[in-house]
């Protein structure tokens, strides 16, 4: 397949920034801004023309979108794990019931996800799931802990990997359950502190939550085949416009190294052109597979561990350049900062902080490189023991 822009897209990219044009207004809430987005037609570009509230684009249009759509510097989305990562995953493994009720909510922005899969024993790792359902008439009832649940805190809905098979090891006897966040007393959010002074991701503790039966996706037992489905989701589109935004931190780091002089430095300009060109091989690496998604086309299995492995290390590298090309200034915090209160960062310096977890989250690089050596290479597997 091709991957261009034609005449066709550019004029759908018009139509895209004069809508951001006009709907974007000041700083809107981040609820209010997801069933605007809904109200557009904007969630679920990538669905199909199923029904559910939504406009339908082509691969190259999708593109069009999610880059648009950060260059425009609209509100990160809350909605982007039920729209990216819970809806392709019923699109091919739920029932006509779960899409019928799932999807619209999430078509108009009214519904939020989080993903329940991380736990303390049990990060990249997911055959090591130790959370259960326990089977109870018409529901299951859920026990265990999640970490590092992005969004947990603003979610209504959480999909849940657990073990409904007692005794069951690695990845027999799990299921995908979808669970309802409003449980007072059963499901219990703990936002964690991270060094940047936020708190996007939460520790969650289900203590014998419900989860309806007719709510397990693809069936009870099947729950590892659907949640490696769900990875497969993960990077797609979405990783474009991730890039747009590094092309913009890329762009701020280059000001701040020509406003303090760093730039005069032949071995900063020799990063600062490395960390362009990188850039620039990531997005035609990713368009390129991207365009190998044609119909009848086999998912190379090695791809999206591949694109990780890519973006994690350059982010990372970039947060190392911004604070070089700041200098001293850059370990310096607000000066009327006091104790008592959360302190403030700049970009760069938020940037650097936040990127050291670039090579953990989202499937470690020690997890993506057993990946590719296993399902691409054909290398054999590491003993157990």
């Amino acid at each position: 397949m091709e991957f261009g822009f034609g005449a066709e897209d550019e004029a759908f990219r018009s139509d895209v920034r004069a809508w951001l044009r006009a709907h974007l207004v000041g700083d809107p809430p981040r609820r209010e801004w997801e069933r605007e987005l809904g109200r557009g037609g904007w969630i679920g570009l990538g669905w199909g023309a199923g029904g559910y509230g939504n406009r339908t684009a082509s691969l190259i249009q999708q593109v069009v979108w999610a880059e648009e759509y950060v260059r425009s510097r609209a509100p990160a989305r809350s909605g982007h794990i039920g729209e990216n990562l819970l809806a392709p995953t019923l699109l091919a493994h739920g029932s006509q019931e779960q899409k019928d009720r799932f999807l619209p909510p999430v078509a108009r922005g009214e519904e939020l996800w989080c993903q329940g899969y991380s736990e303390p024993g049990a990060g990249s790792d997911l055959a090591g799931v130790r959370t259960t359902a326990v089977r109870d008439g018409t529901s299951y009832r859920v026990t265990g802990q999640k970490i590092w649940t992005s969004l947990a805190h603003e979610a209504d809905w959480c999909f849940v990997l657990a073990r409904t098979e007692p005794g069951s090891r690695r990845h027999h006897g799990l299921s995908f359950l979808l669970v309802p966040m409003d449980q007072p007393g059963r499901i219990e959010v703990r936002p964690i502190r991270q060094m940047t002074g936020t708190s996007e991701f939460n520790e969650v503790f289900f203590d014998g939550a419900h989860a309806r039966v007719e709510h397990v996706v693809g069936g009870e037992g099947q729950g590892w085949r659907v949640a490696m489905g769900l990875l497969g989701f993960e990077r797609g589109v979405s990783t474009l416009a991730q890039q747009v935004g590094f092309a913009q931190e890329l762009g701020r780091v280059l000001e701040t190294a020509v406003s303090t002089g760093a730039a005069d430095d032949p071995v900063v300009r020799d990063r600062l052109v490395r960390q362009w060109a990188e850039l620039r091989t990531m997005r035609w690496n990713a368009l390129r597979t991207l365009g190998s998604w044609g119909p009848g086309a086999s998912a190379d299995a090695g791809a999206p561990s591949v694109a990780k492995l890519l973006w994690g290390r350059w982010h990372q590298r970039l947060g190392e350049l911004a604070m070089q090309v700041r200098g001293g200034e850059a370990t310096v915090g607000p000066t009327d900062w006091t104790p008592s209160e959360p302190y403030e960062l700049d970009a760069l310096q938020h940037l650097f902080l936040f990127s050291r977890a670039d090579t953990i989250y989202g499937g470690s690089d020690e997890i993506q490189r057993t990946i590719i050596a296993e399902r691409v290479l054909g290398l054999p597997r590491e003993p157990k023991g």
